[in-house]
């Protein structure tokens, strides 16, 4: 079994957290193996634990899709208050942060850069450098392995809260690892603690780590999700349902206005490696059209190192784009907090795909645009690599 962060921080009885005034960052996934809270267990070990913070979805993992906003609140078991880093605030106070010694950061992530969690962490480390204020990082498992990246970088018009540094969309990096790059990186840097899993080795599975799967946010119920989610991430900007409403998000998708069986047909007809793609008709709940038929796909990854999740993403849009023209369109900001760029363009991290896709241009020579980037990314991480 993997030993997370949270548990090499229980199994030491959080001593690098002694005599410290210590804040938590967090959500219902910060859990050890033996599923104990961190915050119960930072408590236990008589640590003084000052303050929670909270990100998108809630301390609780109670709220839903982008730009649902929750209020902070005092914690019912432990009488200390929580504060919502995704509401009227998305970089805590000064006040959140008087006389704390240090902020625990255990959050997972997906191992896509849209993921939100990640950039909530940065705008803590840039707060408590501000304030000479020590971050210690409880290192995860990046479900999606740590081998393989994929995607351009983001252009530095286009940095935004789901993507303040220019990382491509599939990182292949565990929450400390891309923390600790961005950290080094930095005008002003924190100080900064990670304290490394154990047992975690790049090419695993999330089922191979012997965790349990709690899942991060309310869309992500599976590891199965995480698969596919850095491709079908990118169906927000468009009015295609990714699934949001359904017991299947980002793996089901599809409109009323597309024909499953031989937009089925369409994709296989790619040869889109690693996976294959079932006809389905489903309702969402809510959401995209909620409460109307949609005819769609379901991905079913079949092997994850020959997937290839951001390619299949764009194919999906290239494909709807050019069979159904008279319905398919890019949605309108505001989108995580960005109210004049298109929601594609921060997504994908730049015009290019858009463009690539209006103007029916070659989705293969896209991808291939992206192999500069790939290769650039994959060797600037070297020195931050854990594992």
């Amino acid at each position: 079994m993997v030993r997370t962060g949270c548990d090499i921080l229980s199994d030491d009885s959080c001593s690098i957290l002694d005599g410290k005034r210590t804040a938590l960052l967090a959500n219902p996934a910060s859990v050890s193996s033996r599923l104990e809270h961190t915050a119960d267990i930072i408590i236990s070990n008589g640590v003084k634990l000052v303050s929670i913070f909270g990100p998108q979805h809630g301390y609780r993992g109670d709220t839903q899709a982008n730009m649902i906003e929750w209020d902070g609140y005092i914690h019912p078991k432990w009488r200390i208050p929580v504060i919502s880093l995704y509401g009227k605030n998305r970089n805590p106070e000064a006040s959140d942060l008087d006389d704390l010694d240090v902020v625990v950061i255990d959050l997972p992530d997906v191992g896509a850069r849209t993921y939100t969690y990640m950039w909530t962490s940065v705008l803590m480390m840039r707060a408590c450098a501000e304030r000479d204020i020590d971050v210690v990082v409880l290192d995860r498992p990046n479900p999606i392995g740590g081998a393989t990246v994929e995607g351009p970088l983001i252009e530095e018009k286009y940095i935004s809260f789901v993507g303040l540094y220019p990382l491509p969309m599939r990182h292949g990096l565990t929450m400390a690892e891309a923390l600790r790059m961005i950290n080094d990186r930095s005008a002003e840097p924190c100080k900064l603690e990670i304290v490394q899993m154990e047992g975690w080795e790049r090419i695993m599975r999330f089922e191979e780590t012997g965790l349990a799967w709690i899942q991060p946010s309310p869309n992500m119920p599976s590891p199965s999700t995480s698969a596919v989610y850095p491709g079908t991430v990118m169906l927000e900007g468009a009015n295609i349902s990714e699934g949001r409403g359904t017991t299947k998000p980002f793996e089901m998708l599809g409109a009323p206005w597309i024909e499953p069986f031989s937009f089925a047909e369409e994709l296989g007809d790619r040869h889109l490696a690693g996976a294959i793609f079932r006809p389905v008709y489903f309702t969402p709940t809510w959401d995209k059209y909620g409460g109307e038929l949609c005819g769609g796909v379901q991905i079913h990854v079949t092997d994850m190192e020959a997937f290839s999740p951001v390619r299949c993403g764009a194919t999906i849009l290239a494909i709807a784009a050019g069979k159904y023209p008279e319905h398919f369109r890019w949605l309108d900001p505001p989108y995580e907090y960005e109210y004049d760029l298109l929601p594609i363009d921060i997504i994908s991290g730049g015009p290019a795909l858009r463009e690539t896709v209006e103007s029916g241009g070659d989705i293969e020579e896209l991808f291939g645009s992206w192999e500069k980037d790939e290769l650039r990314f994959s060797a600037e991480r070297m020195p931050y690599l854990l594992y």
